[in-house]
C-alpha cells in the first residue's frame, strides 16, 4: 500500500537522476522499459503500479515470454522492474518488495566477439588519407581500441580530456565516475594528426565551435549513433563478412591486454567495470584460445 502521494515513477527518475547519477542513455532506457511495464499495469492487470505482487510479476514475465523475446531481453525488463520496486520499498512507498523472490531466467552465456590483429588491421587500413573525416575515424578506432572506453564515454571526450603530456586521456564513465586511461604510441599519433589537421577542418564549418573532441561532419559534436554510423561504414569498407559494432572494440582491448598476461584487476580498472565479475568474461575467451593453442601443438593432444 503506498504510504504518500508521490508519483513512484517521477521519484524513482529523480533518484536515478540525482542519487545516481545515471547518464542520459541509462534514463532513456529506465524510461523506455518502465513504460512498456506501466502500460502492461494499467492496461492489461488494471491494478495500482504499488499493488503490484508476486503473481502480477510473474504474470508479466510470461508475457514476455509469450512475445517471444530472448531470455537476455527478460533479464533485463526484470532488472529494471527489480531496482524500480527496490528504490519503492526504501522510500515505503510499498509494503513488499514484488520481485525480491523471482528467478531470473537462465541464460546461455556468449563469449564477447573480438578481432583478431589481421581484422584489425584492415579496419585501420580503410581509414588511411588525408581527409579530414578519415583522419577523424582512424583515430576513433585507434583510441577505443587503445583505451576499451565505451561509446558513450568517447563521444562525450572534450579537448581537455586529452593529455599529450602524460599520454593519458581523462574519462567519465557510468555514474559519473572519472579514470584516466594511458594511451598507445599509434593511437596518440592519430589523435595528434587529427587534432592539428581533420578536427580544424570540420571545426570551419561551425560557428559556434564545440569543444567536443570528435566532431561530425557538418562540425557539431559526434553522437552515440553517428559514431555507430561511422564505424558500421569503414566495416563494410573494410569487409562485408566482419561483423562488430564500437563494444567490440572495447572487448578486443581486453582481450588483447589479457592474452598478453596482463593483470584482471588492472584491466578491471581500465575498463571502468564496478566488479571483477564482469572482467571475467574475457577469461574464458583466452582461455578458449590457449585451449586451441595447446591442441594445435601438444603431440599428443
Amino acid at each position: 500500500m503506498r504510504s504518500d502521494s508521490r508519483d513512484p515513477y517521477l521519484a524513482f527518475f529523480q533518484y536515478l537522476q540525482v542519487e545516481k547519477n545515471a547518464t542520459a542513455h541509462t534514463m532513456a532506457a529506465y524510461r523506455r522499459q518502465l513504460g512498456v511495464w506501466q502500460h502492461y499495469v494499467q492496461e492489461e492487470l488494471q491494478v495500482d503500479v504499488c499493488a503490484v505482487d508476486y503473481r502480477h510479476i510473474r504474470m508479466y514475465l510470461t508475457h514476455l515470454h509469450d512475445k517471444g523475446l530472448a531470455r537476455t531481453s527478460i533479464a533485463r525488463e526484470l532488472s529494471v522492474i527489480r531496482s524500480f520496486y527496490r528504490f519503492l520499498k526504501r522510500e515505503s512507498l510499498i509494503q513488499n518488495n514484488p520481485v525480491s523472490f523471482t528467478r531470473f531466467p537462465t541464460q546461455t552465456e556468449r563469449l564477447p566477439r573480438f578481432l583478431y590483429s589481421n581484422e584489425l588491421e584492415t579496419l585501420l587500413s580503410v581509414c588511411e588519407g588525408e581527409d579530414p573525416l578519415k583522419q577523424r575515424d582512424l583515430a576513433i578506432i585507434e583510441l577505443l581500441y587503445a583505451t576499451g572506453i565505451r561509446a558513450s564515454e568517447c563521444c562525450g571526450l572534450v579537448l581537455d580530456d586529452l593529455d599529450l603530456s602524460t599520454e593519458t586521456i581523462h574519462v567519465t564513465g557510468k555514474g559519473g565516475k572519472e579514470r584516466y586511461i594511458p594511451i598507445g604510441a599509434y593511437a596518440l599519433d592519430a589523435l595528434i594528426k587529427y587534432c592539428e589537421d581533420g578536427r580544424s577542418a570540420l571545426a570551419n564549418h561551425e560557428k559556434n565551435r564545440p569543444s567536443a573532441l570528435f566532431l561530425n561532419y557538418r562540425g557539431g559534436t559526434l553522437t552515440d549513433r553517428g559514431l555507430r554510423y561511422v564505424l558500421n561504414k569503414r566495416v563494410q569498407e573494410a569487409s562485408h563478412s566482419l561483423k562488430m559494432s564500437p563494444h567490440s572494440l572495447r572487448h578486443t582491448f581486453a582481450t588483447h591486454l589479457l592474452n598478453e598476461g596482463a593483470d584482471l584487476r588492472a584491466v578491471q580498472e581500465l575498463l571502468g567495470h564496478e566488479h571483477l565479475s564482469t572482467t571475467q568474461r574475457y577469461t574464458h575467451v583466452t582461455t578458449d584460445r590457449l585451449r586451441t593453442i595447446y591442441k594445435g601443438a601438444h603431440p599428443r593432444a
